[in-house]
């Protein structure tokens, strides 16, 4: 810090020029976070930047929004009671993960204590997949992570290993809608069907909660006939970023439960020193209301159908950018954006039942891996992730490439330019950019 003050124009250069040494945020496919919003938008946030939603006394029309943005979301998830939504605003799906949990870890002291049972040995189970979020939770709220394999040549949990793991002390079950190795959805009907025959055959009910903090505002719209959401019985809550695909800048995000006994009335807090008497469910005290108000205009602007023609967009982009990638003789497709817009490839053989690379295929005898593909393609500006996939199937390593709003078909196709480069640096081919396009 300087010892004397400036003036702000002078503090706003200093900070915007090394602001300027960050990537570009359009050429970031490694995030699934919103980079891009119309101006109207990002006007709104900075007026509303100032306001902390837990103060709903003294910003009503705010939490006004905050309330029509539930029953929107409600509506979406098919909610048994959409006009009286159970749920809230978080500042990202993480937060919102943690009250969901809580919300189970809850539930089930309060089963064990009727049934006069145990309570200090809970667990949780998830998928090696699962973000690592729950981790946190898990870690933070002394519960023990029940981890499930996935199974070899699979990149999802399989119904059946789920219900396998769980006994009286599982507090729920985690099924992800939109993995963030890969984009897949998981089979959250599958599980739920493997969870009431194992009500059926041992008595044990395990509730079931949806992680779907990038599908949640995405299958809606174009996977409608999709069952995942509140439609399935025991699905007791769901969560979703509104600053993933619900197209808002970080961070928002949004939990809703089926009903109020789904939520503990214990883990609402009522407080009356900022002015009035609200309830409050949130991990802090300060709430910014600009993801909100965000979220708000984007539902207001784009409506159901202008949703559904964005995502629509960013698949059809995906699809297409993974059609190309396939027919790359160095590659092949593990997901080709037929769930979420994600784009996931290896080397041609690499992707295997048995962990080890297809006898004469290129992921055998190639010299290079895909981590020096995404430093080549770093030196074009581009943020490219690859790494090796979760736990059980270490020995995949992967690119991802995530598709989202105002990602145009101008810059898959520069991408995909530039991912030819990059492997002709990497074979010491040269160049040529016309790769991608071989047939």
């Amino acid at each position: 810090m300087a010892e004397d003050s400036v003036d702000p124009e002078t503090a706003y250069n200093v900070i915007r020029d090394e602001l300027m040494l960050d990537g570009h945020a359009r050429l970031n496919v490694a995030t699934f976070g919103t980079t891009w919003m119309e101006p109207q938008a990002e006007k709104l946030m900075a007026e509303a930047a100032d306001k902390n939603l837990v103060d709903r006394d003294e910003y009503p029309q705010t939490a006004q929004l905050e309330d029509r943005c539930l029953d929107i979301i409600a509506d979406f998830w098919n909610a048994p009671e959409p006009d009286h939504p159970v749920g809230c605003s978080t500042i990202g799906s993480s937060e919102a993960c943690m009250l969901a949990g809580l919300a189970l870890k809850w539930r089930w002291k309060e089963r064990q204590k009727e049934a006069g049972k145990p309570t200090d040995q809970p667990n949780l189970v998830v998928g090696a997949n699962v973000q690592v979020c729950w981790h946190k939770f898990c870690r933070y709220w002394e519960i023990d992570p029940r981890e499930v394999p996935i199974r070899p040549g699979e990149t999802t949990l399989h119904p059946e290993d789920v219900a396998t793991a769980c006994d009286e002390n599982t507090i729920g079950v985690v099924g992800i809608l939109g993995s963030t190795f890969d984009g897949a959805y998981e089979d959250i009907a599958g599980m739920a069907k493997a969870l009431d025959k194992l009500e059926m055959e041992q008595g044990i009910d395990v509730p079931l909660h949806v992680d779907a903090a990038s599908g949640g505002l995405f299958a809606p719209f174009v996977d409608h006939s999709l069952v995942w959401d509140f439609r399935i019985e025991r699905v007791q809550s769901i969560n979703a970023s509104g600053h993933k695909y619900g197209l808002v800048y970080p961070g928002v995000g949004w939990v809703l439960w089926r009903s109020e006994e789904a939520r503990p009335e214990e883990l609402v807090f009522r407080v009356d020193y900022l002015g009035g008497d609200h309830p409050t469910m949130s991990l802090n005290f300060t709430k910014p209301g600009s993801g909100v108000v965000a979220q708000y205009y984007q539902f207001v602007r784009l409506g159901y159908e202008g949703f559904k023609r964005v995502h629509q967009h960013s698949r059809d982009i995906a699809q297409m950018m993974a059609q190309a990638i396939g027919s790359m003789e160095e590659f092949e497709v593990i997901a080709d954006g037929s769930d979420l817009p994600v784009v996931a490839f290896c080397f041609k053989g690499a992707d295997t039942k048995t962990g080890r690379p297809r006898k004469g295929s290129y992921a055998e005898k190639v010299g290079y891996t895909l981590s020096d593909v995404a430093d080549w393609m770093k030196q074009g500006g581009w943020a490219v992730p690859a790494y090796h996939f979760c736990a059980d199937r270490e020995d995949l390593e992967i690119i991802r490439i995530v598709v989202r709003n105002a990602f145009s078909r101008d810059l898959a196709q520069m991408f995909l330019m530039e991912l030819g480069r990059a492997v002709g640096r990497c074979d010491g081919t040269g160049e040529d950019p016309g790769r991608p396009f071989r047939h």
